[in-house]
């Protein structure tokens, strides 16, 4: 029987949004900086952070990331910051163009995959997304098991 508890994210990452591949139909993926206060990142490296129901938008000809959850840091108690405010993702023009032009042609979302430190930098992995019907959410719960149950039978087939 599995233990109960907190899943654990992928050597390296900060937080991963599971929740969007189960949510979404991920059509494009891109790394984008974030720019962060001093107690986000140190809030960041501790794990205090939570971005299953963040999004992020294009206004201005700039990228914006909404909804993402900092839990403030506990020892910078006077001088913490705002936990949901919105954080400026750093894209080049031509990235972001091609972001804009995708998603208004085909009513796509930007969604959050995951967050993470490259070198000493905090990364944002945002993905190109369209929403799944119910049906097709049944569908790819349905695909992963029947695949699961495959490899276990090969596994006790080979040993």
């Amino acid at each position: 029987m599995a233990k109960a508890g907190k899943k654990k994210v992928a050597a390296g990452d900060v937080a991963t949004n599971r929740q969007a591949r189960h949510r979404y139909e991920i059509l494009d993926k891109l790394e984008c900086g974030i720019v962060l206060q001093g107690t986000e990142v140190k809030a960041l490296r501790e794990g205090l952070v939570q971005i299953k129901d963040a999004y992020a938008q294009v206004y201005e000809g700039e990228l914006w990331l909404h909804n993402c959850h900092i839990s403030p840091y506990a020892p910078a108690a006077a001088n913490n910051h705002e936990p949901e405010r919105v954080r400026k993702l750093l894209a080049t023009r031509q990235e972001i163009a091609r972001l804009t032009g995708q998603q208004a042609e085909k009513g796509l979302t930007i969604v959050p995959l995951r967050i993470y430190f490259k070198g000493q930098h905090a990364k944002v992995e945002i993905g190109l997304a369209r929403g799944r019907d119910r049906f097709d959410k049944r569908h790819a719960i349905k695909e992963r098991e029947t695949k699961r149950d495959m490899d276990r039978a090969l596994r006790e087939a080979n040993r």
